[in-house]
């Protein structure tokens, strides 16, 4: 396993337990169909929530947050759809955003909701 990927599941596992603290459900992890994949699918309350994970060691490139282009947000907004249409899901959906800076022996995580809006 290369170093990049051992940071994003260390990430994504981080990441995971910090939603279960915070009273989320956790729905689906590395979910795909197809050629889509989304992080993390969690309930808050009665909406689903989308949830993309950054993780890095360092900022000295860019934050992690930086690293969501355009293409990577039409990505998400279509694995979304894919995954509705496949559980049948009728409820408010909503997109959010974690980045995890890995500093020495520990770490800083941020969490964006809302972090962006599908537009038609």
């Amino acid at each position: 396993m290369t170093r990049q990927k051992e940071i994003g599941d260390k990430g994504e596992e981080i990441a995971q337990g910090y939603l279960q603290k915070i009273g989320y459900q956790l729905l689906a992890t590395n979910w795909r169909f197809h050629h889509y994949e989304i992080d993390i699918i969690a309930k808050d309350g009665d909406e689903l929530v989308i949830v993309e994970v950054k993780s890095r060691t360092g900022i000295a490139y860019e934050h992690p947050s930086e690293a969501i282009s355009t293409r990577k947000i039409r990505f998400l907004i279509e694995a979304a759809e894919a995954y509705i249409f496949k559980t049948d899901s009728h409820c408010d959906t909503r997109f959010d955003v974690i980045t995890i800076i890995f500093r020495d022996d520990d770490f800083e995580l941020e969490h964006f909701k809302n972090a962006f809006y599908p537009t038609a």
